[in-house]
């Protein structure tokens, strides 16, 4: 028997079949010489993930379009997989205006901005091999486990320089990208300590840095520890003095939890337990699906119920491999020009410990 909640609403009315019927699958037709921005639009009219993807672009467009903080929410193995430039791209181009990570993909883009790349590799190749020869394996990919201990050592001569205090991530991850400014590749982390982006980092005791931090502490009589209630404090700051929020999540895990829930929180500090409005522009690109219970897989209309997401918000999940996807959303994006179009974009002041909103208007229209 079936749950009664099920049954809720079946009082609404019932469209007509001409309304159901309204929006004809429009077969998609080669045009020699087409542009991705043209060709991803077009594919909205078709079904499936192509549709989805279509859909993605259009929103993603919307909510540079319109007065919205967009938050970017990055797991998987991103970086070492190729997409480094891409995200830095976003990032440098503000095609995004906050970044949550996890502290993986930071690790490996610390390591490609230093000039050290990944490999391709063969996922059957024989993993006792490579432990032997301190090669790291990310399914087809692989890392130089030599090159990973010489960023282990920056992060840690980095961290045995600042006070002996807690740190908000964001103020970590901004000094360490003002160090980066003069690394001969391109970066994430650099890119947004040029852009004033801010990045976080919720759970950065799982990755490199957690590591490279703890191996140190016996060579120093400074602890550092980070903030990871700041965070929480700050990206919901954030949030609260954005006219709308918006949120392109590629992967899910904690980054995608993270990001959600700045609007619960935003709500309840500074609302009281009045729910917000929830984040009205969400993509997601995921392979997982949504009936095996995870986050990184259920369905923004799912965060409803919590009222993380917006009742009317305009959203779309992109069920496949986030290194297809991105590569022509992001191409779309750049050729239509949506970067240099954005009527606005958030401003943050970056340098002290409590993040800044410089001329930022909060959702009620005034600042704080």
């Amino acid at each position: 028997m079936g749950s009664p909640a099920r049954h809720v609403g079946a009082h609404v009315r019932r469209p007509s079949r001409k309304e159901i019927l309204r929006h004809p699958v429009l077969p998609f037709e080669v045009i020699p010489g087409a542009k991705v921005s043209d060709v991803l639009t077009r594919m909205e009219d078709c079904s499936f993930q192509g549709r989805s993807l279509g859909s993605a672009f259009r929103i993603w467009r919307e909510a540079l379009a319109d007065r919205t903080t967009i938050f970017l929410g990055l797991a998987g193995a991103m970086v070492p997989a190729g997409m480094r430039k891409i995200l830095a791209y976003c990032v440098r181009e503000r095609l995004v205006d906050c970044v949550v990570s996890t502290g993986a993909n930071l690790f490996h883009d610390l390591v490609e901005t230093l000039g050290h790349p990944h490999f391709q590799g063969d996922p059957e190749f024989n993993d006792v091999v490579l432990g032997e020869e301190e090669i790291d394996r990310i399914y087809d990919t692989y890392g130089d486990d030599r090159v990973f201990r010489d960023a282990d050592r920056l992060i840690a001569a980095y961290a045995s320089t600042l006070e002996a205090r807690p740190y908000t991530t964001r103020e970590f991850f901004y000094g360490l990208g003002r160090k980066l400014q003069k690394a001969p590749g391109e970066g994430i982390v650099k890119a947004a300590a040029a852009a004033g982006v801010p990045v976080y980092v919720p759970a950065i005791g799982d990755s490199g840095y957690g590591i490279a931090i703890v191996a140190d502490v016996p060579k120093t009589d400074r602890r550092f520890t980070y903030d990871p209630v700041g965070d929480v404090e700050e990206t919901a700051a954030i949030c609260d003095h954005a006219p709308r929020t918006g949120l392109m999540m590629i992967g899910g895990g904690t980054p995608k939890n993270f990001i959600q829930q700045t609007e619960v929180t935003a709500s309840l500090v500074w609302h009281g337990e009045e729910r917000g409005e929830g984040h009205y522009y969400c993509v997601q690109l995921t392979a997982d699906a949504p009936h095996w219970g995870g986050l990184s897989g259920c369905t923004f209309s799912e965060s409803h119920s919590w009222g993380k997401i917006a009742k009317e918000a305009k959203m779309v999940a992109v069920y496949g491999d986030a290194t297809i996807a991105l590569p022509f959303l992001v191409t779309g994006l750049a050729e239509a020009g949506a970067p240099a179009k954005r009527p606005w974009k958030p401003a943050y002041d970056l340098s002290g410990r409590e993040i800044g909103f410089p001329d930022t208007p909060g959702k009620d229209g005034r600042k704080r």
